[in-house]
């Protein structure tokens, strides 16, 4: 089959860009740094959408949608937001073109110069704190629970499909509440609702942790995220929920009256999770043969590729296949009926291999006689010839199987791959032959943690939440620690 993908021992990275590409989830685009989604690849994240959107709904969230430009004043509001995302805004400056006859060509007017420059957003605090400052005055209002499904921009130099773009798809949350702690609860409960959407949904396990003040969201005062680990043994943030504070209160001036009717400022969130999903879910499952779909997430759950001789064959193997479709179907399960006599079933069978398609039926003459179709599993690649009589039942069983397979699958590999190390020779010699999570402590200082990731490109990529607090000693500066954080080298 033409669609041969590099293998991930021979180059990960171009296995990993093979495998966007042949298995039609994206493709680069005319515009440096940015991509097409292709139907297959919309098509999971829509799934993806679809589950994050319902338990959002579910903790009393309701969307909505703000402008896609940022006036260029309303970064210099909240000083280490702007600081933050300075070096990647893309900026709007003029609103027309004309032609130039001169030089043959098109220009930007001169005459058309905005009296105020836009940035197009990179990330929506500045403008619905903003639109907050009108929709919030009394305890009444609040808390104040919204969440928008958009497109960001980020003017990335180096990028990847799904992992980084210039721009991407992502869902932001942005919550105001009375009392701080209404805000760091919902913090939690939104870190939370990432990593339950992760391991249920997605089959990859992650570590919930809060993030170093280096490592934390411009503008806020914790950043709390969720951490994968993908089959190279580098880490992939997953998803973040940042407590913010008063801060952006205090810039746009959002302040309330108290039900003891003093004038207050709100308290902040801001979470969100993007497109980059869609590069987790490849990389911590998928093989040499093409993408592992779990389930919940696999556009076509289960294929049906009748196998025929002459056209004479294909009425009965139709009505067989349909009414098994059906049975499915009824369960709520996701069906793909390929009859079509344009490509041979050797050619099908690799085609959905490589899509990641869980289940694969396979109907020819012989299983009309017998009564049996051929059942393989996309996981294991394992096949069986079993009785067509309650298949239905069978298979809706068997996909929970593969979902909790290729779930305790990463999770097996990921617990393999987290090491303690006492020493600094240790920490560089586990990084670079094994790579993974490395458990240690950290003297708590952004000067230490500068230093190993300017030596190694390893980065603290979360103090988990559950790291029990004991003294220890720093790998690097020798100095105490107070609890263990976890190191990786990242995308």
């Amino acid at each position: 089959m033409a669609k041969e993908l590099t293998t991930r021992e021979e180059n990960y990275s171009q296995w990993y860009n093979d495998l966007v590409i042949k298995a039609d989830l994206a493709e680069n685009s005319a515009v440096r740094g940015c991509m097409v989604i292709k139907p297959y690849g919309y098509a999971i994240w829509e799934k993806m959408q679809a589950a994050l959107d319902k338990m959002f709904k579910d903790t009393g969230h309701s969307n909505a949608y703000f402008p896609l430009f940022i006036p260029k004043s309303f970064f210099s509001r909240e000083a280490s937001h702007v600081e933050g995302f300075a070096k990647e805004c893309a900026v709007v400056t003029h609103y027309r073109l004309k032609n130039d006859e001169v030089n043959g060509g098109i220009m930007v007017d001169p005459d058309a110069k905005l009296e105020e420059e836009l940035v197009i957003r990179p990330t929506s605090e500045t403008i619905i704190w903003n639109t907050y400052k009108n929709w919030i005055q009394s305890y009444r209002d609040l808390p104040l629970l919204i969440n928008q499904w958009a497109n960001v921009v980020r003017w990335e130099m180096r990028t990847r499909l799904f992992l980084r773009t210039a721009e991407f798809l992502w869902q932001e949350g942005h919550t105001a509440h009375a009392t701080q702690q209404e805000a760091v609860e919902e913090t939690m409960k939104m870190v939370n609702v990432y990593a339950n959407f992760a391991e249920n949904f997605m089959a990859m396990p992650v570590i919930v942790g809060k993030k170093s003040e280096n490592e934390k969201f411009a503008g806020a005062i914790d950043t709390y995220c969720i951490e994968a680990l993908m089959q190279d043994g580098k880490a992939l943030q997953a998803g973040t929920s940042h407590f913010l504070g008063q801060n952006f209160a205090k810039a746009f001036d959002v302040q309330f009256t108290s039900n003891e009717g003093k004038l207050e400022y709100v308290w902040a969130t801001s979470w969100g999770v993007s497109t980059r999903l869609m590069g987790a879910l490849v990389m911590a499952h998928s093989d040499d043969h093409g993408l592992v779909l779990p389930p919940k997430l696999a556009p076509i759950q289960v294929v049906i590729v009748p196998i025929y001789k002459g056209p004479e064959q294909l009425p009965g193997l139709n009505e067989v296949a349909e009414r098994i479709k059906q049975e499915l179907e009824s369960k709520g399960i996701s069906v793909k009926y390929d009859n079509r006599d344009t490509q041979k079933p050797g050619w099908k069978f690799a085609e959905y291999e490589l899509k990641g398609v869980p289940v694969r039926l396979a109907l020819g003459p012989r299983d009309l006689e017998n009564g049996s179709i051929e059942i393989a599993r996309r996981d294991t690649l394992e096949k069986k010839v079993l009785p067509q009589e309650n298949i239905a039942v069978y298979i809706e069983n068997l996909l929970v199987e593969i979902q909790n397979n290729i779930y305790n699958k990463a999770l097996n590999f990921r617990e393999e791959n987290i090491r303690t190390v006492s020493s600094w020779e240790e920490f560089k010699e586990v990084l670079d032959n094994k790579g993974g999570f490395i458990s240690c402590y950290w003297d708590g200082t952004v000067e230490t943690e500068l230093k190993i990731k300017e030596e190694t490109k390893a980065t603290i990529r979360c103090i988990p939440l559950d790291s029990e607090e004991n003294t220890g000693t720093d790998i690097l500066s020798g100095k105490p620690g107070k609890y263990r954080v976890l190191y990786a080298r990242a995308y």
